[in-house]
């Protein structure tokens, strides 16, 4: 509620039903009674909450586009890896965009639903027609997004109040976003921070639109808006053009930003998102932090949304591409047939993949060789491995490729098919 004017500059501090003073809108602020329905997310203690957003900013990948069975088969398979919140699309693409959510909604899946919107009415009554628990409002927040938009500062504070009164009768929840967050004003954006809290939003979004981030500046920026604002869940929401989209999503969480906001694949505009997948295992395994997904759906989850949005994964893409748990070298596969875990970061087992056989390449080495011939009961002494390895090598340099398990095995007949009764016994 804006009660009048003051022109008062001073740090903004909210208890239950007090006021305070914007120095952006010359504004009094009253605390709204509208209660946060997560509670404070930016202890590390508490479980990383993840929101995928591969149905709306997924979608917006150039040439990419589901169809309403794509969309339904992905939000299952989101559904059965346990993600809490899906961010289902924009409304405001008009109504086969707003019934294609609508049925989402009307699923029954096990997770909230949220609609994405410009910070407009209109937006929002279409968000509403769709049906989703809850409504994001996204505004600018740096001067030249501001700018292109024909925003100012006084804009963004007044419609902030406005619009979250305007969407809560219509919604279970709302939450803000601070587009372009990496590029505004430090003291703006924590005001902007403070005063949505303010107004009762659930959550803020802080989102890296064009991708500027690194680690370090991430947890500076988090950190900065913690130390002022310790309650309200903060998500992060990171794009991928310098290709520190998971760092920084992680950097984010250790921060205090306990809301994740990913796609699968990473797919999203330019160079994609945070991939939720890797955002998961390095949340587990980098940082020590259970992920609360069901990391086993990962890779059918992965295959099919590479599927469906035309975008194949590169064979060394982290997680699930489909090379990241083959090895080739002699000296890793020597130490991996006795311990899988002594090169190899990620069982097979917890990203619902096979364990993958050894390549047989120009890199093999003698227990490589060994093990494929035990394999096929095949004899083979450590002058026969050495000689084979000179054959292995020879034609792998000059087939520009690793050779195949048959092909080593008709290159050791071919070598020894007088010499080994087995052998005979083998053909």
């Amino acid at each position: 509620m804006i009660i009048g004017t003051l022109s008062i500059n001073r740090q903004i501090k909210y208890n239950n039903n007090s006021t305070s003073c914007s120095p952006y809108s010359n504004i009094i602020i009253i605390k709204s009674s509208h209660h946060h329905i997560t509670t404070s997310s930016h202890q590390l203690n508490m479980k990383p909450y993840f929101i995928d957003t591969t149905l709306r900013d997924g979608e917006q990948s150039p040439g990419v586009v589901f169809s309403l069975s794509d969309k339904i088969r992905i939000a299952a398979l989101l559904d059965g890896a346990g993600v809490p919140e899906l961010e289902v699309g924009t409304p405001a693409m008009g109504e086969a965009e707003v019934h294609e959510i609508r049925t989402i909604c009307e699923m029954g899946f096990g997770f909230k639903t949220l609609s994405w919107c410009r910070a407009n009415k209109n937006d929002i009554r279409a968000a509403k027609s769709a049906g989703t628990n809850g409504v994001h409002i996204s505004f600018p927040v740096s001067p030249i997004l501001m700018k292109a938009m024909g925003k100012t500062p006084d804009w963004v504070i007044r419609n902030l109040h406005d619009l979250i009164e305007f969407a809560y009768p219509m919604f279970d929840y709302v939450t803000i976003g601070a587009q372009d967050a990496s590029r505004a004003e430090t003291d703006f954006l924590t005001k902007f921070v403070s005063i949505a809290s303010a107004f009762g939003a659930e959550r803020v979004r802080l989102a890296d639109t064009i991708g500027l981030l690194n680690p370090m500046t991430t947890f500076q920026l988090v950190s900065s808006i913690r130390s002022v604002e310790k309650d309200i869940p903060l998500e992060i929401h990171a794009h991928n053009d310098l290709g520190m989209a998971t760092a920084n999503t992680l950097a984010a969480y250790m921060a205090g930003a306990g809301c994740l906001s990913t796609t699968v694949n990473g797919l999203g505009e330019r160079a994609g998102n945070a991939a939720m997948e890797e955002v998961a295992m390095a949340l587990e395994l980098s940082a020590g932090i259970p992920s609360t997904l069901r990391t086993e759906s990962f890779s059918e989850l992965s295959d099919y949304v590479a599927k469906v949005s035309k975008r194949q994964l590169s064979e060394s893409k982290p997680i699930t591409g489909n090379m990241v748990l083959t090895h080739e070298s002699g000296i890793h596969t020597n130490c991996l047939l006795k311990d899988r875990s002594t090169y190899q970061l990620i069982s097979a087992e917890k990203i619902g993949k096979e364990e993958q056989q050894f390549l047989i390449g120009k890199h093999s080495g003698k227990a490589t060789i060994r093990y494929y011939l035990t394999e096929a009961n095949l004899p083979c002494t450590d002058e026969d491995c050495l000689s084979l390895l000179d054959k292995v090598k020879e034609c792998a340099d000059a087939l520009k490729r690793s050779i195949t398990k048959e092909e080593l095995l008709d290159i050791y007949l071919e070598l020894y098919s007088n010499q080994h009764h087995a052998v005979n016994n083998y053909k």
